[in-house]
């Protein structure tokens, strides 16, 4: 098929999502699918891509959220490539004005369009103190999302989310993880010692995701300073970026702080851990939880999303009761007393993730895009769940 990718998000940012769609797209290709993507400008690009199967188009910084940028509706650039070369199929990854004005011309020009639920922005909203704007944004997402063939989730938890909140035709696109990269042979014991880490006795916890307020960071800095309590001697990472890095690198000394870490470099930071914190409540899936698993650290988060799905309390990981920050630190408390268990809680946790193929995930994925397309090959606007 010609597949068209529309997202707000996509490298050189870095983040989840578009570590997840970069992946879904390189392997639509390895199963022999044409796939173009468009997407927004970044800081610091040429505002033209060098890449033929990239349309960059303008952008503006997304308010409150330092570093990234949401893309402008495109619809005469859009009507003009998609009316040069048609596509069999859009997928709109985002719900900002790129992908509305997408979902909105792809149907204007019978193209069967899609859309994937990738970021929780209803939840978001309380993180940035704006609650009253989290029941508007589930109603946007419904209209949105009904306005397509398909809506793809990570996970059932999200799947049964969004059926609550009225959106209709979802499907399960779930999530591998790369385990020749993150693998436990990566452990350096030369950034180990760079951290105070000299014997097996001592140990590392770490903590990778952008340093924001949605990622539930004043959990995270309880969480260490529970670990310091329980040994002076172990040192705590911080491995990211955000608007948040910069207050409390200054605030807390006693953590490390060591910025954006990619490819390689990232694999052996992890590996280079022993318990992986992750308190964050605003996923929809969590990549960082199956790439720290397959690095076999020991992952420490509340019960839903990627967690729920793939650890098994105090076998491959530990589990605290969602949104419960009292149930969190009790987990972190039960994980430091069972410090015995931790090898065999390490190797469950790799074993668990070996089985996370991404191609069988995509293949699937390309599936179900085809039967989209099928259904949308007679136009018909009643294929369209009601917005």
């Amino acid at each position: 098929m010609k597949i068209c990718l529309v997202t707000e998000t996509f490298p050189p940012e870095i983040n989840g999502v578009a570590k997840t769609l970069h992946r879904i797209s390189h392997d639509l290709k390895v199963l022999g699918h044409s796939v173009t993507i468009v997407r927004p400008h970044q800081s610091g690009e040429a505002k033209v891509s060098q890449t033929p199967d990239i349309t960059i188009v303008p952008s503006l910084p997304i308010p409150v959220y330092q570093g990234l940028h949401f893309g402008l509706p495109c619809r005469t650039l859009l009507k003009k490539i998609w009316a040069n070369s048609k596509p069999d199929i859009v997928y709109v990854a985002t719900e900002g004005p790129l992908g509305v004005s997408a979902i909105n011309l792809a149907r204007k020009m019978k193209i069967a369009v899609t859309s994937g639920f990738h970021t929780n922005f209803h939840k978001y909203m309380r993180h940035y103190r704006l609650p009253l704007m989290s029941k508007l944004t589930e109603h946007f997402l419904k209209k949105t999302h009904n306005k397509t063939l398909r809506t793809f989730a990570p996970t059932e938890d999200v799947i049964q989310q969004l059926n609550q909140m009225g959106v209709k035709n979802t499907h399960l696109l779930s999530r591998g993880v790369d385990t020749e990269l993150f693998h436990p042979s990566k452990r350096d014991h030369a950034l180990r010692a760079s951290w105070g880490i000299t014997s097996e006795n001592q140990y590392v916890a770490i903590f990778v995701s952008r340093i924001a307020a949605e990622k539930n960071i004043p959990l995270a800095i309880n969480a260490f300073k529970r670990i310091k309590a329980d040994n002076p001697n172990a040192s705590c990472i911080f491995v990211g970026d955000g608007p948040e890095k910069s207050r409390l690198e200054k605030k807390y000394p006693d953590f490390k702080f060591v910025g954006t870490q990619t490819g390689d470099s990232l694999a052996k930071y992890y590996a280079s851990g022993d318990l992986f914190i992750f308190p964050s409540l605003t996923e929809t899936f969590g990549n960082v939880i199956p790439e720290a698993m397959a690095s076999s650290l020991i992952p420490i988060a509340f019960n839903y999303a990627a967690p729920k799905a793939l650890i098994q309390n105090k076998v491959n990981g530990y589990l605290a009761d969602y949104n419960d920050s009292d149930s969190y630190m009790k987990t972190i408390d039960d994980a430091l007393s069972q410090k015995n268990e931790w090898t065999k809680i390490r190797n469950k946790a790799r074993q668990t993730t070996e089985q996370l193929n991404w191609i069988n995930i995509v293949e699937n994925f390309a599936q179900e895009l085809h039967k989209a397309y099928q259904e949308n090959s007679t136009y018909e606007s009643s294929k369209y769940p009601k917005p």
